[in-house]
């Protein structure tokens, strides 16, 4: 098995790499989009991250990894299991890190009707796709803002829903799809649907370093992983470890963290002041500012954390104005210094 580059090795990027911890922290965020330059590290720092995740307890042979605790149906509908888990057989496995390619067709996705066996056997039978390998981990789509519009139409009905629901040839599944979608691009190649973008928790951009030094270190930590990955890894396995204990300790304070009405109505009051649509936006910036909290190690969202997630919770809502130049980024900074000043 190939060495993952370490999540910690990853030089510069830190609102990425904020973005994607944050994610892991709370799933419910609803993914990450990673707009910028390309050899920036964005495929990187999922698959390094996801290698820190603690191992998921699923139920053995499950296709779709199902929790044992809530079993799906299929797992239910197998002789000798029961739901109080009892008699369910678990296994720990990686966090799974499933890429949608663009050229996918949409019985890949979603599944489809397993033509072995029913020409073999003549039995129905359900082939999972990659949604069901997704269950309980992470879909990475790149370039996704290439992605042809009725695998788009998919993954906001399945993101909305946590479910994976297929009716082909007589066969009718329904599977749990539950995942943290990690979508990446570069503008310049065009533009993501509304309706995709607005499913996306945080935005973060992500550019080529113009510092020296940092490009030199960029290029020396690669050539040394490529040339020695197991050396590589050692090397930051301390400093992964660190990560990954600060991960595991902020799941387990996420519920005990509290957002305050002060807290809610400043973020309530930042997304007045951009004029984002709807409630996503409170709901997003509210949700990311209690797992910054819960990663910080502080037991109630401050003023702190909402400045720190503002932009990426925010940025990809505002309406473009006509009369203003300035950058989304530039217009959530602005915000934030009148709504949240130092």
């Amino acid at each position: 098995m190939t060495p993952t580059f370490p999540f910690s090795a990853i030089v510069g990027q830190e609102e990425m790499k904020l973005a994607i911890l944050l994610a892991a922290i709370d799933p419910r965020l609803g993914g990450v989009l990673v707009f910028g330059d390309r050899g920036t590290g964005k495929s990187t720092a999922v698959r390094g991250l996801a290698a820190l995740l603690p191992k998921l307890k699923v139920v053995a042979g499950c296709p779709y990894g199902c929790d044992p605790a809530a079993p799906c149906d299929d797992c239910l509908a197998t002789p000798g299991r029961t739901r109080s888990g009892v008699a369910i057989r678990t296994a720990l496995v990686v966090a799974p890190v499933v890429d949608l390619p663009l050229g996918a067709t949409e019985d890949r996705v979603v599944g489809a009707l397993d033509l072995e066996r029913a020409l073999s056997q003549g039995i129905k039978a359900f082939e999972p796709g990659l949604l069901a390998r997704a269950n309980r981990g992470f879909l990475y789509v790149d370039e996704v803002n290439l992605l042809e519009d009725h695998l788009v139409d998919l993954l906001i009905d399945v993101a909305a829903s946590g479910e994976n629901v297929v009716e082909r040839e007589g066969l009718s599944v329904r599977h749990p799809a539950r995942f943290v979608l990690v979508g990446s691009g570069n503008p310049e190649e065009g533009e993501l649907r509304p309706q995709l973008l607005d499913r996306f928790g945080l935005s973060v951009e992500v550019a080529t370093p113009t510092a020296l030094p940092e490009r030199i270190e960029v290029v020396r930590r690669r050539d040394a992983f490529e040339r020695d990955p197991a050396a590589f890894v050692e090397r930051f396995r301390k400093d992964d470890e660190r990560t990954r204990k600060k991960l595991t300790a902020a799941r387990a304070r996420l519920a005990a963290t509290e957002v305050d009405d002060a807290a809610l109505e400043s973020a309530a009051r930042l997304c007045m002041q951009l004029g984002t649509d709807g409630l996503r936006g409170e709901l997003t910036l509210m949700r990311a500012a209690r797992a910054l909290a819960a990663l910080d190690g502080v037991a109630r969202v401050g003023s702190e954390q909402l400045r720190r997630v503002a932009a990426p919770a925010l940025r990809h809502r505002l309406r473009r104005d006509p009369l203003d130049d300035a950058g989304s980024s530039a217009r959530v900074e602005r915000a934030i210094a009148e709504v949240l000043p130092m």
